[in-house]
C-alpha cells in the first residue's frame, strides 16, 4: 500500500491536496451500462445517487454518459453530450466543492465539461481515439486519467492476447504517459483497464504486478467494481459481485493503487479504512 503521501493536483490553476487512497464513485447516465442498478434514471435521480456517494465519503464523482462494457457501440457525441453535461452543471452548482470527473474520450465533450465544472477528465483511450484530446487538455489544464485498452470497446474482448500482460502494460501507459507530458498536460494518473482487452488470467496477472505501474512515478487507479474477472470465477452476476469487488479492492490497495473507483462507494471507504489499519499494525510489528 502506498506511503500516504499526498496527491496535489493543479485544477485551472487552483492546487488540490488529496491523501490517497482516494475513492471514486461511478455515476453512470446511460441507459446500458453492465450493472442495471447503478443506471441515473434522469438528473433528480443523479443528484440523488452523487448526494448519497458523497455522504459515505467519495472523493471524486466520475460521470460518465457512454457505456464502455465490451460490445457496447459508440454513443453519438451529441447524446453523450445531452447525457452528461446538465449532470455536471446541476452538481457543480449543488456540491461547488466535490470534484467532479467526466469519463469521456472525446475532446470536445472534455472541454464542454470542464466548463460545467469538471476538475479531471478521464479517458479510455488514453488519447488514442480523439487526437485532440491531448492538445485539449494541456489548455484545460486539468488532471487527466489516461487507461491501457486493447482494441476498443466493440473488439477488446476477442481474443485479447499479449506475451506479458504487465510489462505490455506498463510500456503502453508509459509511452502515453510520456505523450501527455510533451504535450504540456502537468496531472496525470494511469489505470491499467482491468477487463479492456484483458481475460481472466490477464486481470489477476495485472492485479498482482500492479506495483509494476509505481514506477511510472503517478497514482494508479484501479477500476475492479463488479468486473467479468469476479464473475467469471465465482458464477455472480454484477449484482451480486460487491463481496467480490470488495475483495479485489483490498488487494489492489495492497499492491499500491492510489485510487478505487467504484460502484459502491461506502464498501470501497471502509476497505480503505480497514486495509489502512492492518498496513499499520504490520509496519509496526516490522519495526
Amino acid at each position: 500500500m502506498n506511503g500516504g503521501e499526498d496527491i496535489v493536483w493543479s485544477v485551472q490553476g487552483r492546487l488540490v491536496h488529496l491523501k490517497p487512497p482516494l475513492v471514486m464513485g461511478i455515476l453512470n447516465i446511460t441507459p446500458d451500462s453492465f450493472v442495471p442498478s447503478t443506471r441515473a434514471d434522469g438528473l433528480s435521480d443523479a443528484l440523488q445517487r452523487a448526494a448519497n456517494m458523497l455522504a459515505d465519503g467519495a472523493d471524486l464523482l466520475d460521470v460518465g454518459g457512454a457505456s464502455t462494457r465490451p460490445g457496447a457501440p459508440e454513443v453519438p457525441l451529441e447524446e453523450e453530450r445531452k447525457r452528461v453535461i446538465p449532470v455536471i452543471e446541476a452538481l457543480h452548482r449543488q456540491y461547488p466543492k466535490a470534484l467532479i470527473s467526466v469519463d469521456t474520450w472525446r475532446a470536445a465533450i472534455a472541454g464542454e465539461a470542464v466548463e460545467a465544472g469538471a476538475a479531471l477528465v478521464n479517458d479510455v483511450s488514453a488519447g488514442l481515439f480523439d487526437p485532440d484530446m491531448l492538445p485539449t487538455l494541456a489548455q484545460l489544464q486539468v488532471p487527466y486519467i489516461l487507461m491501457h485498452m486493447q482494441g476498443t470497446p466493440r473488439t477488446m474482448q476477442q481474443a485479447p492476447h499479449y506475451k506479458d500482460v504487465v510489462a505490455e502494460v506498463v510500456k503502453v501507459l508509459s509511452s502515453r504517459l510520456l505523450a501527455a507530458r510533451q504535450a504540456g498536460i502537468a496531472d496525470v494518473i494511469v489505470d491499467p483497464g482491468f477487463g479492456f482487452g484483458k481475460d481472466l488470467g490477464h486481470n489477476f496477472s495485472l492485479l498482482q504486478g500492479l506495483g509494476a505501474l509505481k514506477q511510472l512515478g503517478v497514482p494508479v487507479l484501479a477500476g475492479l467494481s463488479r468486473k467479468r474477472m469476479i464473475n467469471e470465477l465465482l458464477g455472480t452476476s454484477p449484482e451480486e459481485a460487491l463481496n467480490g469487488t470488495t475483495v479485489l479492492n483490498t488487494l489492489a490497495l495492497r499492491q499500491g493503487a492510489d485510487l478505487l473507483r467504484v460502484h459502491d462507494v461506502r464498501a470501497a471507504v471502509e476497505a480503505v479504512k480497514l486495509t489502512a489499519a492492518f498496513t499499520a499494525a504490520e509496519r509496526a510489528a516490522q519495526r
